[in-house]
């Protein structure tokens, strides 16, 4: 279906206004909401691409900027040395409270969506996939998928590099869908082995996929994007969503705006 231009939120937080973007489907009726958290580069046009995606599968999507305390709204960091270097530094400078709270914020937002039927989701890719990991100790979230989520496995989120991800599994209720590539070097073996065994033990539920992929395998931009892997994660994910959070009140329209025929 078709989704409608992206619209600028500056949601209230205990840290500030934090600018969040909404890509939602043109056609009328309510549909299931997903939290999508970007990389540490922030609201990316390949973070906008994956937004656009989902929200046209049927989904209200909110992305949030997760260092919006630290940068003017709108903010995007190069893929490049100084944007790494300076998303890398806040990752570790913003406390691991404000992250929760940001969560709190986005939840809130889409359960008084009007748009929204209140069955919520998260997504999140790389830093991401650790920021959705925790957003799914909330109790709304009813499903949750991650992509090559750093740091779990060191405890490296957050002011002091010392969180407590795999501590608070136990308050993950909802399902859990973890995909990584096994070329990543930031999720080595025996760390994806750390978190595997942490689900295990507490009885999550959750699936669990290794791609022969490298780091950032998602992003359309640059060498490691590999289209075929993004096709079956992008199949798997949307099973997970449909399957667990519905298709909204509403069947959506294949129509879009007035066009010029040629």
């Amino acid at each position: 279906m078709t989704i409608r231009d992206p619209e600028n939120c500056d949601l209230s937080t205990p840290t500030g206004p934090m600018r969040t973007v909404v890509f939602r489907p043109t056609a009328p009726g309510r549909y299931p909401g997903i939290l999508l958290y970007s990389e540490i580069f922030q609201i990316t046009g390949p973070i906008r691409r994956t937004a656009a995606f989902l929200a046209g599968h049927g989904f209200v999507v909110a992305v949030p900027e997760i260092y919006h305390e630290f940068e003017p709204a709108g903010t995007v960091l190069a893929y490049d040395t100084a944007g790494a270097e300076r998303g890398n530094i806040l990752k570790t400078t913003k406390p691991l409270a404000s992250y929760d709270a940001d969560a709190r914020a986005v939840i809130t937002f889409l359960q008084n969506h009007g748009a929204c039927t209140g069955q919520l989701g998260a997504l999140g890719i790389c830093i991401g996939g650790h920021l959705a990991f925790r957003a799914a100790m909330n109790s709304a979230v009813l499903a949750t998928v991650c992509f090559y989520a750093t740091d779990i496995h060191k405890r490296g989120l957050g002011q002091g590099m010392n969180d407590n991800s795999l501590d608070r599994i136990p308050e993950i209720t909802g399902e859990l869908l973890m995909l990584w590539g096994r070329q990543d070097p930031h999720v080595p073996l025996e760390g994806r082995q750390k978190i595997h065994a942490a689900l295990h033990a507490a009885g999550t539920h959750f699936t669990w996929h290794e791609f022969n992929g490298a780091h950032a395998f998602m992003r359309d931009e640059g060498a490691r994007y590999d289209p075929e892997l993004v096709l079956q994660c992008y199949a798997l994910t949307l099973g997970l969503f449909h399957r667990k959070l519905g298709v909204g009140d509403q069947a959506g329209s294949t129509t879009g705006t007035t066009e010029t025929k040629h």
